[in-house]
């Protein structure tokens, strides 16, 4: 499937009437994006495509990059990684974009790197993949350095989520997880951090996706007695699942992945039934932009909520992405590369999300002063290996809502897994 979402000068200029300056019609640079738009993780995607539009619309309304306005190019990946590298060397060698925003899901981002864009030598930037595959990649010089993520590695969250349970009296859980790079590195994170801890893993059962059934795999995690599941899953499988395991007579407790962090997976299983349902996600630390964010993204993406998982580091992933082009001052990937960690700068001038903030930032830039993007999800660095560190949230489904329990820092899971490795 070939989506494309571009955002034409005639449509800012009807839809933007409050905007800048218009921007030249035949000066349009393209960024690429491969989302999931369809399949088990089609909801992360549709709301992911959302924020990046967003995030460039409102760097438009700013002026835009370069003197050009910022389009999208967004293709599906239907949530299979073979159709992502399919689209995403369409992307780079036919239509020739500087730089790709996405997957959403490890399993579609990982083979985009890999086979596209660290050999092409292209940007990547995910909001949502957070194997740790992707850092062991980068450690082993395969990325090219080309790879960046908004999302903190599951190697930290899984440390988390095993604190979190037993921190919630789940001592004894079966754990059914998504059988692919995501899904799998998760339950080896958490398992090895939830043993230590004292917990006690009564079975481990993956599956497969889109399937129309998980009866068998229900029925597999019941060994054992567990007290809990811990789903690791997307939000359409993980409803199947969860239903499956309930009709069964398994209890209603579950420590839940961030995907599970979704309004349609509560309303597909029933909220009376996750009363007892807990869950981690990669944190924010919230700033002028969470507030902007929160406060209009309902209203331009027709009615995804601005919590659906993903869309928040999306946005960010959008706005590094446009102030990288205007700071690189010009639309090539080893420029832009190089220019993605120099707008999140420490030292740099702080710049939240929105039109006037975009437009204080792409003025900065062109009197060649340091800008620091304090985003959405909160202020970011990357690493040498394109990673992210901050904040895990904690939270619990309660009457149909997620509503947040605490943080975990993210120095105190890196000191705790560092303690339970020792």
């Amino acid at each position: 499937m070939h989506v494309k979402l571009l955002l034409s000068t005639a449509l800012c200029a009807g839809a933007l009437s409050h905007a800048a300056p218009a921007l030249a019609a035949d000066c349009t640079t393209t960024v690429g994006m491969v989302m999931e738009l369809t399949g088990p993780a089609g909801a992360y995607g549709q709301a992911g495509a959302k924020s990046v539009d967003m995030a460039f619309r409102d760097i438009n309304t700013a002026g835009g990059v370069n003197g050009c306005e910022l389009a999208s190019d967004t293709r599906d990946s239907q949530s299979q990684g073979n159709v992502a590298v399919d689209q995403a060397t369409q992307l780079v060698n036919v239509a020739k974009v500087p730089v790709i925003i996405g997957g959403i899901i490890s399993s579609v981002s990982i083979p985009i790197l890999t086979s596209v864009t660290a050999p092409a030598g292209v940007p990547q930037v995910s909001p949502a993949s957070s194997s740790p595959t992707l850092t062991d990649l980068a450690r082993d010089g395969k990325t090219n350095g080309v790879f960046f993520r908004t999302i903190t590695s599951d190697a930290l969250q899984g440390t988390a989520a095993a604190k979190y349970a037993m921190d919630q009296g789940l001592k004894k859980l079966a754990v059914v997880h998504v059988n692919n790079d995501f899904g799998v590195n998760m339950q080896r994170e958490f398992e090895k951090a939830y043993k230590k801890l004292g917990g006690t893993i009564t079975s481990v059962t993956p599956y497969n996706e889109k399937q129309s059934s998980y009866a068998s795999e229900a029925t597999a995690a019941m060994a054992g007695e567990p007290e809990a599941l811990y789903l690791i899953s997307y939000p359409v499988d993980g409803a199947t699942i969860a239903r499956a395991w309930v009709s069964q007579g398994g209890p209603a407790t579950f420590l839940l992945n961030d995907g599970m962090n979704s309004s349609d997976f509560i309303e597909a299983v029933g909220a009376k039934y996750l009363e007892n349902a807990y869950g981690t996600s990669s944190g924010t630390s919230p700033t002028k932009s969470t507030e902007y964010f929160n406060a209009n993204y309902e209203a331009f993406s027709g009615g995804i909520k601005p919590d659906a998982p993903a869309a928040d580091r999306s946005y960010d992933a959008g706005a590094i992405v446009g102030l990288a082009i205007a700071k690189a001052g010009k639309a090539e990937p080893a420029a832009i590369k190089a220019a993605i960690p120099q707008v999140v700068d420490p030292a740099g001038e702080p710049i939240f999300a929105g039109p006037e903030e975009f437009k204080k930032a792409l003025g900065l830039i062109k009197e060649g002063k340091p800008i620091r993007y304090e985003g959405v999800i909160g202020p970011v660095n990357f690493d040498q290996n394109g990673d992210i560190t901050g904040p895990f949230r904690l939270w619990k489904i309660t009457g149909g809502e997620v509503t947040t329990t605490g943080e975990m820092s993210a120095d105190t899971v890196t000191q705790l897994k560092a303690e339970l490795e020792n």
